[in-house]
């Protein structure tokens, strides 16, 4: 007879334990709620961080680039091809115009490849080559640039002599073929993630429609996976825009306009890492370089922006 009684007392102590403020909360979600604020703030302290330091990149950067336009006209440096700091003659298009030719020429070579291995881990591979692929592509991403340049300079420079006839081998052809290996396994993981992110049923869809297995692939998973690819390009690219030392090695390194595949050349990287550290802070050379340099920043955000430009039309 006294079980109830027993009960009634333990339930009673029981919420007597659960301690409630004012408007209903307990001890448990206050702390899940103040957790949930340190976290907010945390990662908004993370996204203004990363907006600050962005922003100093661009600031000091420019900030030096624009003392260039005191000894040396916006003609001049945009539009001239002689550079002969020596002489006092600033010319950078031959730059810009080797570094634009450079990445196209790159991307020409990796994306048909990159998206082309991604297609074929993600819907043709079986399983157990899957498990194989993925893990050595992870594994590319992360050998440094120096490795894939010394490579080009021991391996691939020595066999474009020999097909090519040149005398030497190097330049813009050899510089895109190393950095199509270096940016081929960005792009191919994560094109591969994009498609094998697309739903099931939208290839149970496609063949019930009788599609064929190639025609799946090419009109339904591709352009339901289009962003994804269109982001892995974007990140392959920059990298390409962006590499200095790979480039530098088998480049060739000469101040000139590239007017074949296998002439020496320099692009905007590898001319500043060469010059860099060989002239006067305060000088006109020195701020070319560094203009370069915001010029390699402006580039890189347009070309993003074109790409997304491009990809947003391709949905509508």
């Amino acid at each position: 007879m006294n079980l109830p009684a027993q009960h009634t007392a333990s339930h009673a102590g029981t919420a007597s334990k659960v301690q409630r403020d004012p408007h209903g909360l307990t001890a448990g979600n206050k702390r899940a709620r103040l957790m949930d604020r340190l976290f907010k703030n945390y990662f908004l302290f993370s996204i203004l961080a990363l907006c600050l330091v962005l922003a100093m990149v661009v600031f000091f950067i420019g900030r030096t680039a624009i003392l260039t336009f005191g000894d040396v006209s916006l003609a001049e440096f945009f539009f001239s091809f002689d550079w002969t700091p020596e002489e006092d003659r600033f010319g950078a298009a031959l730059f810009i115009v080797n570094t634009l030719s450079l990445t196209a020429l790159t991307m020409i070579i990796a994306v048909p490849i990159s998206v082309g291995m991604a297609i074929l881990i993600a819907e043709i591979a079986p399983n157990w080559l899957q498990k194989i692929i993925r893990p050595l592509l992870d594994l590319l991403v992360g050998i440094p640039s120096i490795v894939y340049g010394y490579l080009g300079l021991t391996v691939l420079l020595p066999m474009l002599r020999e097909l090519s006839g040149e005398g030497l081998g190097d330049g813009l052809l050899a510089a895109a073929l190393v950095l199509t290996i270096m940016i081929l396994p960005t792009i191919s993981r994560i094109s591969d993630d994009a498609i094998s992110a697309v739903p099931k049923k939208y290839r149970d869809a496609s063949y019930a429609l009788g599609s064929t297995r190639l025609q799946t692939i090419f009109k339904a998973v591709l352009p339901a996976a289009g962003r994804g690819i269109i982001a892995s390009v974007i990140l392959g690219m920059t990298r390409a825009i962006g590499e200095t030392m790979a480039v530098v090695m088998v480049i060739g390194n000469t101040p000139q306009l590239a007017k074949s595949l296998f002439a020496p050349a320099s692009v905007l990287t590898s001319n500043i890492v060469m010059q860099i550290s060989n002239v006067e802070f305060e000088s006109t050379w020195n701020y070319s370089l560094h203009m370069m340099a915001f010029l390699l920043l402006l580039i890189s955000f347009a070309l993003i922006l074109l790409i997304r430009f491009v990809g947003r039309k391709r949905e509508v």
